[in-house]
């Protein structure tokens, strides 16, 4: 009997989260309006019906006290898994994630840990503004101690989330707002690694490294090449900290041209970290500039048309590639 269902990004998360708290009673959720409004993206809508109070937890409009709360519980033996409905809110909460969920295993000899998760939606495309589309992801790769991850399909989605419930330190898990619609396989019996990338297109001119909603504009910039007979690889990161080198060196080797893609901000971000690695230890398999495509170094336009134009697009893709590949 198989499996695998076809749903959306959004349901892939609900079942998720309603499958490992219906195995493990120490699994909770907390969050503003996650009871009966379901969260702000519907997410966790129904879970309170089924577990009752006790395990769904709405809070106040205090994203430093929930995660801060989030972190006790999780030291005193219980699973959370916090939802921020914005990742610009994690601004409010970085003191309990930087200084103490990170460090808890550390500064205690690892006679503790954190087993809590942050779920929050990043990116853009909604015409919310800057102070509801950025993508913070950088900032918290960079913490020794978090764990962050980024999913782009369903299946990906109810997979890694498993794996960062079951994770024993903390798991940031990272959404994108512009993906919950988006329908793909789901196998409920599938296991997955926080630390795996997948090659989602294999090809033998360039690698296309990226992660979240750019790893389907990437896929639809390397189908427009392959008309021209020019045959790209795309890797999906799904995971920034740790992120899969290996794949990604591999990958490098065959095809000796890189370019990273990503919706953050470009400078200092993610792929200037798989940039600075790739030019060390696969220098010698470089034939070209490895190339970066991210977003300009301003906010997140307001107006449609504006940010239409600071989104990351095919022809920006396209475009990169191109460079690395004349």
């Amino acid at each position: 009997m198989s499996t695998t269902t076809e749903m959306k990004y959004m349901a892939s998360v609900a079942m998720a989260l309603r499958d490992t708290m219906a195995e493990d009673p120490r699994v909770v959720v907390m969050g503003e309006d996650i009871g009966a409004p379901g969260g702000s993206f519907k997410a966790t809508r129904g879970l309170l019906d089924e577990f009752g109070p006790k395990r769904v937890l709405d809070t106040p409009i205090s994203e430093a006290s929930i995660v801060s709360a989030a972190v006790g519980a999780a030291l005193s033996g219980l699973r959370p898994v916090v939802e921020i409905m914005f990742m610009d809110f994690v601004t409010l909460a970085m003191d309990a994630l930087v200084n103490q969920a990170a460090k808890a295993r550390f500064m205690f000899g690892g006679q503790c840990s954190v087993p809590m998760v942050m779920r929050t939606p990043h990116g853009g495309g909604l015409n919310a503004g800057p102070q509801h589309s950025q993508c913070l992801e950088s900032w918290l790769a960079h913490i020794p101690g978090l764990k962050v991850v980024c999913a782009a399909t369903p299946g990906d989605a109810y997979g890694l989330l498993r794996a960062a419930i079951a994770d024993p330190d903390p798991v940031i898990f990272i959404e994108h707002k512009g993906l919950y619609g988006s329908k793909g396989p789901v196998d409920c019996a599938a296991t997955d690694a926080i630390g795996t990338a997948k090659v989602v297109r294999a090809g033998r001119d360039a690698t296309l490294v990226t992660y979240g909603a750019t790893v389907h504009t990437s896929l639809l910039a390397a189908q427009q090449l392959a008309a021209e007979g020019v045959e790209i690889e795309v890797i999906d990161l799904r995971s920034l900290q740790p992120w899969d080198r290996r794949t990604v060196l591999a990958s490098l080797a065959r095809t000796h041209r890189a370019v990273i893609v990503h919706e953050a901000v470009q400078a200092f971000g993610v792929g200037a970290e798989i940039a600075a690695t790739l030019a060390d230890e696969g220098f010698d398999d470089l034939d070209a500039p490895i190339v970066r495509v991210g977003a300009p170094f301003m906010p997140v336009p307001f107006a449609k048309s504006l940010e239409q134009g600071y989104a990351i697009g095919v022809a920006g893709i396209v475009s990169a590639l191109r460079r690395t590949l004349d």
